[in-house]
């Protein structure tokens, strides 16, 4: 074994971490582990050594450990991270803070109450509404690379949520559609085959949807898939604004939200 091999095996890590148990009746704290340090290993690989080797009870969500489910974001000193692409080398030899995402309700140790992002998403119709129906022996939706461009950005959001720690206007306004949901609902309405861009208008549209977004920027800042949720939602304003005119201008004139497909 190399020497630095073998020096790392003896070196160690602390993480704080916040923990919940409601159903004990404790009150919210932060318990200090201490972990091994590997340089290849990344906060998730240190919470899964806490929860194997030290204390059973640690409860989080993780699946994939590839940066693909996005349901192991967590506060990691203070900012909205996928733990399982946070390496420990990046902190080392300072202890780590981990807590649960900001600004959503606990429901034990660091698992987060998701419910209410997932009603917004149903709110906003985040699905493809077909613009013209067709029966399967019809064939597939077909588009151009083009048209698929225009929206493929928007595509790579997985409902990680670390743009909603990140949003202080959702930290304010928990009634704010938040930056996931509504660049989800760019994604659809820039999609050539969809045609539910007016369905979603009522809610994209509304003050709390594109309106409350004050532009701070933190939600592109903070996503793992550079999705740009903050340009999604300016993107958006520019439409709803368009509209708005036109509907003065062509009061009697069919309109189409959503932008130019």
């Amino acid at each position: 074994m190399a020497a630095s091999e073998s020096q790392t095996a003896t070196e160690t890590m602390k993480l704080e971490v916040f923990r919940f148990l409601p159903d004990e009746g404790e009150l919210p704290n932060f318990q200090t582990y201490e972990v091994p340090y590997r340089d290849d290993w990344v906060v998730l690989d240190a919470l899964n050594y806490i929860k194997d080797e030290i204390d059973g009870t640690l409860s989080y969500r993780w699946s994939c450990r590839m940066g693909v489910c996005g349901s192991c974001g967590m506060m990691v000193n203070g900012e909205p991270k996928l733990t399982c692409s946070a390496f420990l080398r990046d902190y080392y030899p300072n202890q780590i803070k981990v807590e649960p995402l900001n600004y959503f309700p606990v429901i034990r140790d660091l698992i987060i109450n998701m419910d209410q992002f997932i009603d917004k998403l149903g709110e906003v119709k985040t699905w493809l509404i077909p613009a013209e129906e067709k029966s399967v022996d019809e064939g597939e939706y077909l588009q151009t690379p083009a048209q698929l461009a225009k929206y493929k950005q928007y595509t790579m959001c997985i409902n990680c949520m670390l743009c909603y720690s990140a949003c202080p206007v959702f930290g304010q306004h928990p009634d704010f559609l938040g930056p996931a949901a509504i660049a989800l609902g760019q994604r659809y309405n820039l999609d050539s085959r969809d045609g539910g861009a007016d369905e979603r208008a009522d809610v994209l549209f509304s003050n709390e949807g594109i309106w409350e977004c004050t532009f701070v920027g933190e939600c592109s800042e903070v996503c793992p898939k550079n999705v740009d949720p903050a340009g999604a939602i300016q993107m958006a304003k520019v439409t709803a604004t368009n509209d708005w005119f036109k509907g003065l201008l062509m009061p009697k004139g069919k309109k189409k939200s959503g932008g130019d497909q």
